[in-house]
């Protein structure tokens, strides 16, 4: 996948901070063997002393805070420990739902193989509250509010609603094909049918916190492989 620069992707930068709308399929963090891209690395190439305040699936697009020294990382690490940060997410999920201020409260543990589970006896406290932003005949728009910042909350949260993520195949999400919501559907010859996404259809779409006295709200739009779902479904999956 072609990225483009790093600075292309920051909404809002001062001399403390910054956010940027990370794109899907690029991890937060360098992996072990450091051959893959990371917003780690490309922030630290931006600036030496930058440090990622939190982190995102490697799926998932959307806003991702930045420290550009080490006395805001740490006032950042206070805040997330506090939960001083408000997060948002959008979500296309698989199925007709009517969710309104739902606070799915279910512990989770990670497995060996990096899984997130729920976990009743052993897991941590896991909070998200959820309400339907707009229904079509077979997907719901959701946003997502977690409380806490377990691996893959959202993802297995929703999930145990029955309203997995679409594209998320790691947890029973279905690869969304336009030719189960389109009439008369025609493919072309030999043209290879994809589905309208290839991921994880979730987006952190908004974030608001106080830093150094100062309120901050931040927004990112939808990428374009999100946005481009989000239209064919509200064209073709209506009632």
């Amino acid at each position: 996948m072609k990225f483009k620069s790093f600075k292309s992707y920051i909404l809002f930068e001062d001399k403390n901070i910054i956010a940027i709308n990370k794109p899907a399929m690029v991890s937060s963090l360098l992996d072990r063997i450091g051959v893959q891209e990371s917003i780690q690395q490309w922030s630290k190439d931006y600036l030496d002393t930058s440090q990622l305040c939190h982190r995102l699936d490697k799926e998932t697009s959307g806003i991702l805070l930045i420290a550009k020294n080490p006395e805001t990382y740490r006032e950042m690490a206070i805040k997330f420990e506090r939960r001083e940060i408000d997060k948002t997410y959008w979500a296309i999920a698989d199925g007709r739902h009517y969710f309104k201020n739902l606070t799915i409260d279910v512990p989770l543990s990670v497995s060996a193989r990096g899984r997130a589970k729920v976990d009743k006896r052993e897991g941590k406290e896991a909070e998200t509250d959820v309400t339907v932003i707009e229904n079509f005949k077979h997907f719901s728009l959701i946003q997502c509010k977690p409380l806490t910042g377990r691996l893959h909350q959202i993802r297995i949260h929703l999930a145990t609603q029955n309203a997995p993520i679409s594209g998320d195949t790691l947890y029973g999400g279905s690869s969304p094909f336009l030719k189960s919501i389109k009439k008369n559907f025609k493919q072309a010859k030999d043209e290879e049918i994809r589905p309208m996404i290839q991921r994880a259809a979730l987006h952190a779409q908004s974030i608001s916190f106080s830093l150094y006295g100062k309120p901050f709200k931040i927004d990112a739009p939808l990428p374009k492989d999100m946005n481009v779902f989000l239209k064919l479904i509200r064209k073709y999956d209506h009632e």
